[in-house]
This record gives structure tokens, C-alpha cells and sequence, in this order.
């Protein structure tokens, strides 16, 4: 069977060599007898893996000695509420842009913890842009300032980090982690799902300032206090860890491929393909102000509902999959995460052209 163009927002297609890699292992892993899947978290076998993991994400994100790095459990969602229970505790109070569903639902959970304070918000355009924030926009007493990085339905993202002061930022990156280069020593935490661009889905991968761990509440539940999950090196419990095998495998793929900035500049190949058709097109057309438009997430639509939905059951049987957009955008979207080939963005857009050449 031929595989499809998955361009689904998440769980998301996996570079080939991955699979291939992790099919030729799966019964046996190096030797030991076993597959990942079986092995204990204690082993010697897989310390070294979530070791070699840890070693890979920091050299390609090139993260400091002070910043912790943690697999966890609970997806991003689960750490809407572990941030403000570890980290808003000071002066009880925290600052959120709102850009997509994931802020919103980020700055819902936090509100049940303390002052959460919405400082700006792009709802009234549909989240079709990113607001501009000065540093004076901030409380300067909050105990850090929130934002979703790049976000998945509406197809929006940050090119330029808000400056927040002396405020500690923090960033849900979930769907844009490893896509190209971060500055982390920007955030005081970022941290994501990884099933856009690093593994399949059940980890999420925290990356944490040193001076951040420490202040949790007391009911902080053990599994959200981030401190306990550093001091005991993400083991405190089983870790996922067959994802963890394959977030090691998709780090060592991208090295091989020369970094994030070799794979930044293939995003931004892939996307410029798509960008350029959508503003060339007579039926298809972006939903984002150009100047936000994420690399990693396309939403486009035409002006028929019924040929949105035309459109979408002719691509599927064309092998072109998941393309339905988000309910609350309609139309389309187009996840080209880093597994995405060219070739795959390249043949979309031919049958783009071909369905509007059909249909006009």
C-alpha cells in the first residue's frame, strides 16, 4: 500500500527513515533481545536513550547548563495547569496573550489559580494575526507572562519574541518545536507536545530555567511539580518510553540533516510553494495576515462551503489526507510540519491547480 500525504495539525506524519529505523528495532533493540516497547525504565538500555535524547536537544537548540530538560507525561494541555501552580506563586498574578484556542484554554486554567490577566487578544479577528504588545503593556509584578508560540488551528505565529522586561516569559511551542532555531535564553520556560514534529503523541518535552524550579504550590500534585520531575531526572515515575526512543531517533534525523537551520530553510521552501499559490489563486485564498503566516500550519479556504467540502473528498482520494480545517476557521488547512517532503507540498499544489481549473 502507497503511503499518503498526511497533513494532519497532529498526531503528524514521521520522517520515513524514522519508521524504518524503528521497524528494523522493534524485536530487537541493539542487541539486548528486547524491543523498547518491553524494556524496563531502569534499564542500562534505556538511560542511555533518554541520556543520548537529552544530549541530542541540547546541542541542536544549543540549550544552556542552567536550563532543565524534561519528559513528561500529560501533553501540553496538562501544563496549562502545572505552570501557574509552579510558577504563580510570588505575587499570584500572570499575564496572557490570547492568539488561538490554546491560549485561551491555558489562560481559563490559570485563572483558577490566581490573577490571570488577558493583556491582549486577536478573538476579534478570529485569531487571523498576532497582537502587538510593548513592554509597558506588562504588569510588571506578574509572575510571568504566557503566549502559544505558534498556533496550530489558526495558523498564526510569533516571528518577534514580545519583550516582556524583567517579566519571565513562557511559550507553548507545541507545534513549531524544532521547526528552526530558538533563542531559548529568551523564555524562562517553553515547552510542547510532541506529536507535530519530534515523536508520536504522549510526551511533552519541557525545557525550564534552573531559578524557576522551587515555588510550587504545596498541593502542587508530585506528577506537576516540575522540581520533583527535574530532581529525578523525568524517572520519577515510567516515562513514555517508546516515544522518548523515537524523539531520540527524529533528533538524530535532523542532525543528519545539518540542524535547524537546515531544516528551517526547508520550511521555509515548503511553505513559500503553498503561500505563493494561495495569492496567485483565483479560489483558493489564506485566512492570515501575511506577516504572521506560520511556516508550519496553512489554513485557506475558498468561497463555497460546499466546494470546501468538494475539495476535501477529492484530495483525500487523491491520497492528500486530513485536510479538513479546524470547525471554528471552516475550509482547509495544510499542517507541512518537518516530515512533510517537498515533493508532498509541491504535488498539492498541482492538484490545487487542477481542482480550480475543474471547478471554475
Amino acid at each position: 500500500m502507497a503511503r499518503v500525504y498526511n497533513f494532519s495539525a497532529g498526531p503528524s506524519m514521521l520522517p520515513e527513515e524514522v519508521l524504518r529505523k524503528a521497524a528494523a528495532e522493534m524485536l530487537d533493540y541493539e542487541g539486548c533481545g528486547q524491543s523498547v516497547m518491553e524494556m524496563s525504565h531502569r534499564s542500562k538500555e534505556f538511560d542511555k536513550i533518554i541520556k543520548d535524547a537529552e544530549a541530542l536537544l541540547r546541542e541542536l537548540m544549543n540549550i544552556p547548563d542552567n536550563y532543565k530538560v524534561l519528559f513528561l507525561q500529560g501533553g501540553a494541555s496538562a501544563q496549562f495547569s502545572a505552570i501557574p501552580l509552579n510558577f504563580m506563586q510570588k505575587n499570584n498574578k500572570a499575564d496572557y496573550i490570547i492568539t488561538g484556542q490554546w491560549a485561551k484554554k491555558a489562560f481559563a486554567e490559570a485563572k483558577k489559580y490566581g490573577a490571570a490577566r488577558e493583556v491582549a487578544s486577536s478573538a476579534d479577528k478570529t485569531f487571523t494575526y498576532i497582537p502587538k504588545t510593548t513592554r509597558e503593556d506588562f504588569d510588571p509584578e506578574a509572575d510571568y507572562v504566557y503566549i502559544c508560540m505558534n498556533n496550530t488551528i489558526y495558523g498564526t505565529v510569533y516571528h518577534e519574541i514580545p519583550d516582556t522586561g524583567d517579566v519571565p516569559l513562557i511559550a507553548d511551542i507545541s507545534s513549531c518545536f524544532l521547526s528552526e532555531p530558538l533563542d531559548v535564553t529568551k523564555f524562562a520556560m517553553v515547552y510542547g507536545g510532541a506529536q507535530k514534529n519530534v515523536a508520536p503523541a504522549g510526551l511533552v518535552i519541557a525545557i525550564i530555567r534552573e531559578d524557576m524550579l522551587g515555588n510550587a504550590r504545596e498541593d502542587t500534585p508530585t506528577m506537576m511539580n516540575y522540581k520533583i520531575m527535574a530532581d529525578n531526572d523525568s524517572l520519577y515515575n515510567t516515562p513514555p518510553c517508546y516515544t522518548i526512543y523515537i524523539c531520540k531517533l527524529v533528533l538524530e534525523y535532523l542532525k543528519s540533516l545539518g540542524g535547524l537551520e537546515a531544516m528551517k530553510a526547508r520550511n521555509e521552501k515548503k511553505a513559500k510553494i503553498l503561500y505563493d499559490f494561495l495569492d496567485s489563486s483565483k479560489m483558493f485564498h489564506g485566512t492570515v495576515v501575511p506577516e504572521d503566516r506560520s511556516l508550519m500550519n496553512v489554513p485557506f479556504v475558498t468561497d463555497s462551503d460546499e466546494l470546501n467540502a468538494k475539495f476535501i473528498k477529492e484530495a483525500t482520494s487523491a491520497g492528500f489526507v486530513n485536510l479538513k480545517g479546524h470547525r471554528t476557521v471552516g475550509g482547509m488547512r495544510a499542517s507541512i510540519y518537518n516530515a512533510m517532503p517537498i515533493e508532498g507540498v509541491e504535488k498539492l499544489v498541482a492538484f490545487m491547480k487542477e481542482f480550480e481549473e475543474k471547478n471554475s
